[in-house]
């Protein structure tokens, strides 16, 4: 059985920082594409960053500079850091992984706020 776990979402001031893990079981982030999605109210859910399983990265322009993705093999486990945050930020993350089917975790709440 596939789960994805997201964890690290807080309430956050503009400029701030912070690191969203993603915890996987039965399913590797390794070998398999992998993404951070975002959808704030009234949107639809935005890809924000994305992995090749031999590391090639994409991000949104939104979040280019700012955002970085990463992953551990042993721990396997994705994670999403988040720097220089912005009110347009504030989003429920989600993350992803494509293994011939799309995989999403929960969601983790990032608000961005003063």
């Amino acid at each position: 059985q596939v789960r994805l776990v997201e964890s690290g979402g807080a309430l956050v001031q503009p400029g701030g920082s912070l690191r969203l893990s993603c915890a996987a079981s039965g399913i590797l982030v390794r070998g398999n594409t992998i993404g951070w999605y975002r959808q704030a109210p009234g949107k639809e859910r935005e890809l924000v960053a994305g992995m090749t399983p031999p590391g090639d990265t994409r991000y949104a322009e939104s979040v280019k500079g700012r955002f970085t993705i990463s992953r551990d093999h042993y721990k396997n486990t994705m994670y999403l850091q988040m720097n220089s945050l912005k009110p347009e930020d504030t989003a429920v993350y989600y993350c992803g992984i494509n293994a011939g089917h799309n995989y999403r975790g929960q969601g983790t709440q990032v608000t961005v706020s003063s």
